[in-house]
């Protein structure tokens, strides 16, 4: 006869890791992970060439701009990301513009992370000495030479750790995107434990998310560790 501990075991498995369940629901939650890998490197890419521009503009712009762009950061970092999905998704049709989950989402998370991004990039370029820029000029560099020969190889090598970060924030912010239908990762599990009427589902993506950005996260604290050995030598 089994013992209570035995039934418990038996029945967390049944509830929580039922095999029947996950092999009848995997395709579903592949579809979303697929789709989640989509949404996240379109926005991660759009969201990095928005804060480059965006952190340049910030720095080196006429004073108008300057504070245009430092007003656009300082409101999208401070409105939560699902706020702005809803709004996007729900109210911009009022106005006649309608788009597709994937692209609300797309666009949702790229003017989010192009805001932070403009921030690390900005960080980036004022770590380089002054010297550099000075030396630039005495060499008769123009800005562009200037940026793309000089200053920005060396601040990309600075921001590497928190633009890793914030790729990795993206990733995990398309969660939210089931918010609005699409059919990501979560969303995908979330309708196969309804079909299922079991939980497992929802822990196959838990763990489809943590294989998938745990070795980023991992990746990252090498290179910041890696980045700070060669700062004290």
């Amino acid at each position: 006869m089994p013992t209570t501990s035995d039934g418990l075991i038996f029945n967390f498995v049944e509830t929580f890791l039922n095999m029947d369940v996950f092999l009848q629901t995997y395709p579903m939650l592949i579809d979303g992970l697929f789709t989640t890998i989509q949404l996240g490197i379109l926005a991660i890419v759009a969201g990095l060439i928005l804060g480059l521009i965006l952190a340049l503009l910030k720095l080196y712009a006429h004073k108008a701009v300057r504070i245009i762009v430092k007003a656009y950061i300082d409101v999208f970092r401070s409105i939560p990301l699902l706020v702005l999905l809803i709004i996007i998704f729900y109210a911009l049709p009022f106005v006649g513009i309608s788009l597709s989950p994937f692209y609300a989402a797309a666009v949702a998370l790229t003017v989010v992370s192009g805001a932070y991004t403009a921030e690390i990039f900005r960080a980036g370029i004022e770590a380089i000495p002054k010297g550099q820029f000075e030396a630039s000029e005495a060499l008769g560099l123009s800005y562009k030479d200037m940026m793309v020969d000089v200053i920005l190889p060396q601040a990309i090598k600075v921001v590497i750790p928190p633009l890793t970060n914030n790729c990795i924030n993206v990733i995990k912010d398309t969660a939210l995107a089931s918010v609005v239908a699409m059919p990501d990762l979560l969303k995908q599990a979330t309708q196969a434990q309804a079909v299922a009427a079991n939980p497992t589902p929802l822990i196959a993506a838990a763990v489809i998310y943590l294989a998938f950005l745990l070795p980023l996260v991992l990746w990252v604290s090498g290179l910041e560790k890696k980045f700070k050995a060669g700062d004290t030598q």
